[in-house]
């Protein structure tokens, strides 16, 4: 297996975490919504960790939780540092320099 297709793969998979991500933050301004269903108890479990993180560097600011823009950050400058270095490990990269 090639280290560029890997690279490509956990790219594509960061952007689908960041989708994921966003529904979630978007359902959150949603304050009535059950979070006890079992569609919605799951994309809690998937994301909550990441988010944790990042709640626990910068606490709520007048009741707004700005922890997710900076989780948003630092997954747009990974999946952009993996997709550029999956580009500079493909095969013919090279001869396009």
């Amino acid at each position: 297996m090639e280290i560029s297709f890997f690279l490509q793969v956990l790219a594509q998979t960061l952007s689908i975490y960041t989708f994921v991500l966003v529904v979630r933050v978007l359902l959150s301004w949603f304050p009535n919504l059950d979070w006890s269903n079992p569609l919605l108890a799951s994309l809690s479990s998937i994301t909550d960790p990441y988010l944790n993180i990042f709640r626990g560097l910068i606490p709520p600011i007048g009741g707004l939780d700005l922890s997710a823009l900076i989780a948003f950050f630092a997954l747009q400058i990974s999946s952009g540092l993996i997709s550029q270095l999956a580009l500079s490990t493909a095969p013919g990269f090279a001869s396009f320099q």
